[in-house]
């Protein structure tokens, strides 16, 4: 079926995002997608639209999978900076831990990890195996869909999770915590463990996309990159203080901001910006998504949040209230949101000065 985009559409979006990235745009990066902007061509695929609830269900090809999501696919409308794209957050976020033999479980319709065992902390290895069932999997379906589009399409990266986050799900949240304190070399030990494990993982599925023609590089963020990048996280990192954050997850956001061109930090929650200075201070960490969490005030409040960001010489990835806060950032902002109706979107669109 018809994705309706265009190679020249694809050069604006390289141009766009490379200014961006490099703080040369003098407009937001928006992207906005219409969904269900165009009427089915042809019967329902038989099988489901890829997501966390069927994601273990291998009954379906890689080919079928595809064709779901390309009748999916043909069904939108891409507008401002936006670009056709598979988000493989489908198979849970931190499914590094399954790569490295935790069991993935989406029996309640999400997914979560469990290690297969209960060891003590001493006993606990983390190692990225390739040959694993989600990576074959995940490998197929990137093959299949490439072939199938010809560069048209961008397929992320899965969300592998943030390195505590996955040692969390070896150890145990409270365990972890615990061993903080009691056993802090052997958290050391599994950090590392799970840090080598994450770029194995992660460079051996960007060979697969980039030897098939992706044509650049996302994660479950969305946010598009011509050069190798990814938004970093540690949820865990909520339950720690500064000190702690500073030994034990610090290290491993400056070491992954090494190794990629472009690195976010997921910034997650009100009990994360005490770490925001020092994430700041990182020379190649190039944005941060605040996410400022349920139940608190709206995006437009934390505008001294989104400043102090931009003042350290890094770009915002807004959520919520994106007309209002975007307008006021600028070249450095950048958004994603669905719209109802083309009408809808154009409308925010030229409201930050975007092409449509």
């Amino acid at each position: 079926m018809a994705i309706h985009f265009s190679q020249e559409r694809w050069a604006r979006v390289r141009d766009t995002f490379a200014r961006w990235w490099a703080g040369t745009l003098e407009r937001p990066a928006a992207e906005v997608v219409v969904y269900g902007a165009y009427a089915p061509e042809s019967p329902r695929p038989a099988a489901p639209l890829l997501d966390q609830s069927n994601c273990h269900d291998f009954r379906w090809s890689a080919s079928e999978v595809v064709d779901a999501l390309d009748d999916w696919l043909s069904q939108q409308e891409f507008l401002g900076d936006a670009f056709p794209f598979v988000n493989f957050h489908t198979f849970g976020p931190g499914v590094l831990a399954a790569f490295c033999g935790a069991k993935l479980d989406n029996s309640s319709g999400r997914v979560w990890f469990f290690p297969e065992k209960e060891l003590p902390i001493e006993e606990i290895s983390i190692r990225y195996d390739p040959e694993n069932r989600w990576v074959r999997r995940i490998k197929e379906i990137y093959r299949e869909g490439l072939r199938r589009w010809q560069g048209m399409v961008l397929m992320g990266m899965p969300d592998l999770g943030g390195v505590m986050d996955v040692v969390s799900t070896f150890c145990g949240a409270e365990n972890l915590l615990m061993a903080l304190y009691d056993a802090p070399e052997e958290v050391l030990r599994l950090c590392g463990e799970a840090q080598e494990a994450w770029f194995q993982a992660y460079w051996d599925l960007a060979a697969v996309l980039r030897e098939n023609g992706n044509p650049g590089y996302s994660d479950w963020s969305g946010i598009y990159s011509a050069a190798p990048s990814y938004i970093l996280q540690s949820d865990f990192a909520y339950m720690i203080g500064p000190e702690m954050f500073r030994t034990f997850v610090l290290p491993h956001i400056e070491d992954a901001c090494q190794r990629l061109d472009n690195a976010i930090y997921h910034l997650d929650g009100v009990g994360q910006l005490v770490h925001l200075d020092m994430l700041l201070a990182l020379p190649r960490l190039k944005a941060v998504q605040w996410v400022y969490g349920d139940g608190k005030p709206s995006a437009r409040h934390w505008m001294e949040v989104y400043q102090k960001i931009a003042r350290a010489g890094k770009r915002n990835f807004v959520i919520g209230d994106v007309q209002e806060v975007c307008a006021q950032l600028g070249g450095n902002a950048y958004c994603t949101v669905g719209a109802r109706t083309r009408e809808e979107g154009e409308a925010l669109l030229r409201s930050l000065g975007v092409p449509v």
